[in-house]
């Protein structure tokens, strides 16, 4: 099992994991697709969530994300999440915490998200950390979403770390699969709705960021 002691930077999920945000997620994804047409439930949803969209539309509407369909039920998405849902959500229990302990300890930060270059400032003041993390790489950034590596690859690029100096905070089993064919650890939040059997992968699941943060230096001891 990897060893953190010469851990120097950490790559952070927010949906689920810092803001509370996944279940508003597949609400808009759902009302998205029954208003172009498409009945997928939420409960077929809901369990993709911490993949991009561009995962979503093909697996449960057999959609490509780049055709005119795939757009429009994408661009309904992104309109309902804004109005409906973005303004109302919560931080996760001591995601500032955590973060701020974070830096504290001198660990370079970067967001490594699939949400969309447009979501990413709500969702970080929703957390109530858009004023601690100066590196964000999102869906938008990169060539594929969550559980492609490409968006953390590209968030140790710029933090400067190797994968053996890093690793992920993250909510979902995407999470986990993307660090690991990255080469990082996972250290895994159920507060996203996972269960244990989901995030099985990880080096530790704690409850939430707060239960995460007063075990941090154990953590980073081990």
């Amino acid at each position: 099992m990897k060893q953190l002691q010469r851990i120097a930077g950490v790559l952070l999920d927010v949906d689920g994991t810092l803001v509370d945000s996944n279940d508003a997620h597949a609400r808009a994804w759902e009302r998205a697709f029954r208003e172009h047409g498409y009945d997928v439930p939420f409960e077929r949803i809901r369990p993709l969530i911490g993949m991009g969209g561009d995962k979503i539309l093909p697996l449960v509407a057999n959609l490509d994300p780049g055709s005119i369909d795939g757009e429009l039920v994408a661009d309904r998405r992104r309109a309902v999440f804004f109005r409906d849902h973005l303004p109302v959500l919560r931080a996760q229990r001591g995601a500032r915490q955590l973060v701020q302990l974070l830096r504290e300890r001198g660990l370079r930060l970067a967001v490594a998200t699939s949400a969309k270059a447009e979501e990413i400032d709500g969702l970080l003041r929703a957390a109530r950390v858009d004023d601690l993390v100066d590196e964000v790489v999102t869906n938008s950034h990169a060539g594929a979403s969550k559980p492609e590596p490409d968006i953390l690859q590209l968030a140790l690029h710029r933090i400067r770390c190797a994968p053996a100096q890093a690793f992920m905070i993250g909510d979902t089993p995407y999470d986990i699969e993307a660090a690991g064919r990255s080469g990082i650890v996972t250290i895994a939040l159920r507060c996203g709705g996972s269960s244990n059997q989901d995030l099985a992968g990880a080096f530790a699941v704690y409850n939430d960021p707060e239960a995460l943060a007063n075990d941090l230096d154990r953590v980073l001891a081990s």
